[in-house]
């Protein structure tokens, strides 16, 4: 019989997104299988997008996007940058935590270290309160339900489950907010030149989702109103964003790419793109913001292109994900 968590320690769970083994077509079409067969991600018609999965898009993305991540890939510890950043992001809280009862770990919703593996050793370890903290300031149902669906299927497989608390969404939470301004202040001060314009760019989802009743949107938008107000910027000089897009049906708009291949032609000379959805640099950050439409930009006409750091495990983004934990263990601790 498991007797390990008698010493009653409170487990912390940090749960990114997801991320390939590697950047070979196999590694990459693993990933891309176990992401695009959640239903929380896919909501089409579960037979026809069985075919087009298995017969069209594992057939010709993960060659692409392994090629998109080869551009970023940390070549040091072989492994993408949401990898090294989320690990960081976690040894930096247990840090600070010092020799509390708290242990914390990572995981990542797609891709390894898997949700039920890392859940499994904090609770080998002790741990008879988990707080799981999805790394998704906005919630969707694509994202932090996801996790949530992850997280409980694993405890279906347990006799002993530990009690569990999920943080919730923050993209309203002043203290998420002031970082971002703070982090946008300082690397646009390191610029040898001034931003005409900021753009704020999220993570697109297919506008259907929002029909059915995602707060998704009306959270972007949200926290875009709230670091356009922290900043004092106007609003004809900040706009919000959807990126990503994937297929053919009609997302959420405006799309990013559009909108900077439009902006020189609205006088736009100086644009720095913010991505405050993510918690973490990523592909969708490094090579579709930083790589992609900084060639659209200066493909339309426009100077200067800055792509601004995520939060990561900066000492403003790691104040941010502190205070988050902080709060949420109020009692157990």
């Amino acid at each position: 019989m498991n007797t390990a968590n008698s010493s009653g320690k409170i487990g912390v769970l940090l749960v990114n997104l997801g991320t390939p083994d590697a950047t070979d077509y196999r590694s990459m079409r693993r990933y891309l299988k176990e992401f695009l067969s959640d239903r929380r991600v896919i909501e089409t018609n579960r037979v026809l997008w069985w075919f087009i999965l298995n017969f069209v898009i594992l057939t010709i993305r993960p060659g692409r996007k392994g090629r998109d991540y080869e551009t970023i890939w940390n070549r040091e510890k072989n492994e993408s940058p949401l990898k090294t950043i989320t690990r960081a992001q976690s040894e930096k809280l247990a840090a600070y935590f010092g020799d509390k009862n708290i242990a914390v770990d990572w995981a990542m919703r797609y891709g390894n270290p898997s949700i039920p593996e890392r859940l499994k050793a904090l609770h080998d370890d002790g741990c008879e309160r988990i707080l799981i903290v999805p790394l998704y300031p906005q919630y969707c149902a694509a994202t932090t339900a996801s996790v949530a669906d992850k997280v409980f299927e694993a405890l279906s497989k347990m006799r002993v489950q530990p009690t569990l608390r999920f943080v919730p969404p923050y993209y309203n939470d002043p203290i998420y907010i002031e970082a971002l301004a703070k982090s946008c202040e300082a690397e646009i001060a390191k610029l040898s030149w001034k931003p005409d314009f900021l753009l704020a760019s999220f993570h697109g989802i297919p506008q259907e989702y929002v029909d059915k009743g995602d707060p998704y949107q009306a959270q972007c938008f949200e926290t875009g109103r709230l670091l356009r107000e922290c900043m004092k910027l106007d609003e004809k000089t900040f706009r919000v964003t959807f990126q990503s897009r994937f297929g053919t049906a009609e997302w959420l708009q405006p799309y990013t790419d559009e909108t900077v291949k439009a902006l020189p032609g609205e006088g736009v000379r100086n644009l720095a793109v913010v991505t405050p959805g993510f918690s973490a640099d990523c592909l969708e950050t490094l090579e579709e913001i930083g790589g992609e439409n900084a060639e659209y930009f200066h493909g339309m006409g426009g100077e200067n292109f800055a792509a601004i750091p995520c939060l990561n495990d900066s000492g403003e983004g790691m104040h941010v994900i502190a205070h988050l934990v902080e709060r949420e263990l109020k009692g157990w601790l």
